[in-house]
């Protein structure tokens, strides 16, 4: 593919490109500078490309290796490793966030309510309060996502009821 062609075929691109960087990142800013670097990245590896192939298939292939390998940065370095010798930092008391004197007990009763949910409204739930977000949650489960949603909203409902003495 010559470099006009290449280009032209880089830029007729740019909408789709944007619009499946948005379905990854969930995020406009996020999915702009996705797409950015992909076709930075596109443009530096010309010369690799195999003209007559799949142009898209290769540009969304790069996109996706960007985005995972992104994540999978942003993942090692919100990680915390404790390297002290007693594990100071571990075994430090931890604030629970609630307000109440009994935020102890509070905390033991809702734990004892998600773990007396079914599997399949409890793994979503605690999934969600760990971090991961409705996608992933769906990815990782194979539900659809309305179906996490659901249950998490749901969860949280039940949450509110039997801890309306507590809060």
């Amino acid at each position: 593919m010559k470099g006009l062609s290449f280009k032209k075929e880089l830029i007729d691109a740019q909408d789709e490109l944007l619009r499946f960087a948005y379905r990854l990142t969930s995020d406009r800013e996020e999915a702009n500078d996705l797409l950015q670097e992909t076709s930075l990245k596109a443009l530096d590896n010309e010369d690799k490309y195999t003209p007559n192939t799949n142009f898209r298939g290769w540009i969304y292939t790069i996109m996706r290796n960007i985005f995972i390998n992104n994540y999978r940065k942003l993942v090692r370095e919100q990680t915390f490793v404790d390297r002290t010798e007693n594990l100071y930092h571990l075994n430090l008391p931890q604030n629970s966030g609630l307000r109440s004197a009994g935020g102890a007990h509070d905390l033991k009763e809702m734990y004892r309510i998600v773990n007396e949910l079914p599997e399949e409204y409890r793994d979503p739930f605690t999934m969600h309060v760990s971090g991961f977000k409705y996608r992933e949650i769906a990815e990782k489960l194979d539900l659809p996502l309305g179906t996490v949603k659901s249950r998490i909203f749901f969860t949280r409902q039940k949450l509110r009821k039997d801890l309306k003495d507590f809060l």
